[in-house]
């Protein structure tokens, strides 16, 4: 039977046992989902059940909190961590959360893991969420925060001629989109990892139907997040939003020539599945050098649940060898 047959007719078969079984406990806890509660509850509730499947937290040489101003003087909350040494490479780190959810808190163990395995510095960015802050502020924060490391990031140790961008889901589509600024400003980056991103503006792909319930992360949970984020339909047509197809003010598609090269980590089983293929494609097209990697039988989100689905921490082993490679360590 082919993958797209099962795709269409039972894709939750495609799911691996682990992975069913994790979806099946969520279900059962009967917890409310979260388009039904408001942008404050759904933080709390995210926050609460966001180390639950998460690996034992990794101990780190270095771990400080600090701000970075942003344009219109709000003081950007990161968090630094660093295995030993000086001079050390970093990755910039955006969480994901729909723009809505989500905090440094919540991707604490995951940028720790990240530093320990990739041997280098990681700059986790509590960015400002909706919808108190709408469309751009999220990118804006994060691309301030990106200038700000390139400007000033000797100072704090770090090694500014090797700077990654990653992220996971909105995150992800912060490090692409700020990828693009780096490449526009003439900023060279080592590398752009990106984990299950969003990348298009308008949910119309075939995996947004095919997983649209069941899955973890639903398409009302999705529309919810943008309805928060955006300020008018127009603003998903924005390549900041949309690094895939938006389109930029003179309303041509961005030029993806020249932006890092690019280590993208799907999962099989989500809305967002195809539209991150379609990224990396595009990637390509442009001559950017693209490692894709697609984890069978998970769920978004999986890279958080190292405790329960081992695919986790292959792709966490996956992403370190990426940054590990591009830093030449």
């Amino acid at each position: 039977m082919s993958h797209h047959h099962d795709r269409r007719g039972n894709p939750r078969s495609l799911l691996t046992p682990t992975m069913r079984g994790v979806l099946d406990r969520i279900a059962r806890a009967g917890h409310a989902p979260m388009h039904m509660l408001s942008a404050q509850q759904a933080r709390t509730a995210y926050a609460a059940g966001s180390d639950v499947l998460e690996l034992p937290t990794q101990k780190m040489h270095r771990v400080e909190d600090f701000t970075v101003t942003a344009r219109d003087g709000y003081a950007i909350p990161v968090r630094h961590y660093a295995p030993s040494g000086t001079g050390l490479p970093v990755l910039v780190y955006f969480h994901g959360g729909g723009f809505t959810v989500g905090s440094v808190a919540t991707h604490d163990g995951l940028c720790r893991r990240l530093a320990h395995l990739a041997g280098c510095a990681v700059l986790s960015v509590d960015y400002r969420l909706a919808p108190e802050f709408k469309f751009p502020t999220a990118h804006e924060d994060a691309w301030d925060v990106v200038q700000w490391v390139a400007q000033e990031g000797k100072n704090r140790g770090l090694d500014t001629t090797r700077i990654a961008l990653g992220g996971d889901s909105a995150g992800g589509t912060l490090a692409a989109a700020c990828a693009i600024e780096a490449c526009n400003a003439g900023l060279p980056l080592a590398l752009q990892l990106l984990f299950y991103p969003g990348c298009a503006g308008h949910q119309d792909t075939l995996s947004h139907s095919t997983f649209a319930s069941g899955f973890l992360l639903e398409e009302r949970q999705i529309s919810f997040f943008f309805e928060h984020y955006i300020r008018s339909a127009a603003d998903r047509d924005d390549w900041r939003f949309a690094p895939l197809n938006g389109k930029d003010t003179n309303g041509h598609e961005v030029d993806l020539g020249g932006v890092a090269p690019a280590w993208v980590g799907l999962a099989e089983c989500d809305p967002l599945v195809d539209e991150g293929v379609a990224y990396a494609d595009r990637l390509r097209l442009a001559g950017v050098a693209v490692d894709l990697e697609i984890y069978r039988g998970v769920v978004h989100e999986f890279i958080k649940m190292g405790r329960a689905i081992p695919e986790a921490t292959t792709a966490h082993a996956d992403a370190a060898r990426a940054l590990r490679n591009a830093f030449g360590l």
